[in-house]
């Protein structure tokens, strides 16, 4: 009975270890969580059929002395192995002698003949998905479709703007995006620097003069960070990347517009670089 309770207490701990290593592993190769509940879910399967196999045998049986308990792992050790019994041995001894050492002629282990014939069976597998139907992923094929989806990545990250930056932004001048531009602007800034950039709380927007520096890259840091000792908040958190280059290439687009009831200049005159980071870009 109580090697009985060893084998069922070590079947137990085997598989909440098995539990456990699998849900650590699944974690650190980032598998799915339906994966990982799927496999959970086999395993609870199988602890639930070894409950009521240790019921049955415990309580229907009366099985004191474990012979119920042994029995199924009996049979698969003697289907597994399928060896001759001390007692028959002498029905497969063979003849010759060598030295006083003698030879029985037992039977290959089906355990063996399987895993030598699955391994047949799986190299033939291999050899038609890989070599004849072409089906299989090797290292040329797997590099390939990584480079198509690193590629489709890259582009719709560049299509969302995940590129723009204050060091990135280009001047767009096509209709779409100066129309968004112009919207974000009546929407949000209009309210301090006016309906045309003339200037209200905030400074004129289309003069030479700047507090925070002009050009494409400044105007874009200015949007993106805020300026809060003005009372400018930051809108990087309401506008994306692209949206924030949209808003300031409408805003350089005011410049020398010269707006009724201009307020007067502030900052310091802003000259362009003679690099002239401010490109022109159609579409972004």
């Amino acid at each position: 009975m109580k090697q009985n309770n060893r084998i069922a207490f070590l079947i137990n701990t085997l598989v909440f270890s098995l539990i456990g290593f699998s849900t650590t592993q699944a974690a650190e190769s980032d598998l799915s969580l339906e994966n990982v509940m799927k496999f959970m879910m086999v395993v609870m399967i199988l602890m639930t059929a070894f409950v009521l196999w240790l019921i049955v045998v415990y309580s229907e049986k009366e099985d004191s002395e474990g012979k119920t308990f042994k029995t199924p792992l009996i049979a698969l050790r003697k289907f597994l192995t399928r060896s001759t019994p001390i007692e028959n041995e002498k029905e497969i001894l063979l003849s010759h002698n060598y030295d006083g050492i003698k030879e029985l002629d037992n039977r290959i282990p089906p355990w063996f003949s399987m895993l030598f014939y699955g391994t047949i069976i799986w190299a033939a597998i291999y050899l038609l998905t890989y070599h004849v139907f072409n089906d299989g992923q090797v290292q040329s094929k797997e590099y390939v479709a990584e480079i198509e989806q690193a590629r489709q990545e890259r582009d719709f990250l560049i299509r969302t703007g995940a590129f723009i930056n204050e060091e990135t932004v280009k001047f767009v001048n096509d209709a779409a995006s100066l129309s968004e531009g112009k919207e974000i602007y009546i929407k949000n800034c209009a309210s301090c620097h006016g309906q045309n950039g003339e200037g209200l709380v905030g400074p004129n927007l289309t003069d030479d003069f700047w507090i925070n520096g002009g050009g494409i890259k400044n105007i874009f840091k200015t949007i993106k960070y805020g300026v809060p000792a003005k009372g400018m908040i930051s809108w990087e958190a309401q506008l994306d990347p692209k949206k924030m280059q949209s808003a300031s290439s409408y805003i350089i687009t005011l410049h020398n517009t010269n707006p009724p009831n201009g307020k007067a200049p502030e900052g310091t005159k802003w000259v362009e670089p003679a690099d002239n980071n401010q490109q022109v870009t159609k579409g972004s």
